[in-house]
């Protein structure tokens, strides 16, 4: 991890390519059909650190506000056309690598995965048709 300051462009590009540009990829390869059908469910995976930088964070976190900002933006674009596009947004997940990386930090306060999971499934039901251009906290104890 780098500071600001430090970051070299390949740590910039590359957080920006995985966050930001594959989801304007995909969704230019989705979207065309979702609007032909007249309606749809768009989820990005944000982060917590989509609403607040911090030290040593700041590409993984000008990434993720960016892929807000897009999820925000495409919400509006495409309501008209019945799609409701929405954004995750989890803190640390209870991963092994995760665990790995992190070995004095308390597991108990990260979200696990397959709560993650149940958002990202009602998200996708028709019970959250009412819901667009929401970032949804996912942050489980943290």
């Amino acid at each position: 991890m780098e500071t600001v300051y430090e970051m070299s462009s390949i740590t910039w590009q590359k957080m920006m390519n995985l966050n930001v540009q594959s989801f304007l990829n995909t969704s230019a390869a989705f979207v065309p059909g979702m609007v032909e059908m007249g309606h749809g469910k768009i989820i990005s995976i944000g982060s917590k650190s989509s609403l607040q930088g911090g030290a040593k964070t700041g590409a993984y976190a000008a990434a993720k506000g960016a892929l807000l900002r897009l999820t925000e933006s495409m919400a509006a674009e495409l309501k008209p056309h019945d799609i409701q596009v929405n954004c995750v947004l989890p803190s640390t997940i209870d991963t092994q690598e995760n665990r790995q990386s992190m070995p004095s930090a308390d597991f108990s306060n990260w979200v696990k995965p397959d709560e993650i999971a149940q958002v990202i499934l009602y998200l996708s039901s028709p019970m959250s048709d009412v819901i667009t251009g929401a970032a949804v906290p996912v942050f489980g104890r943290a």
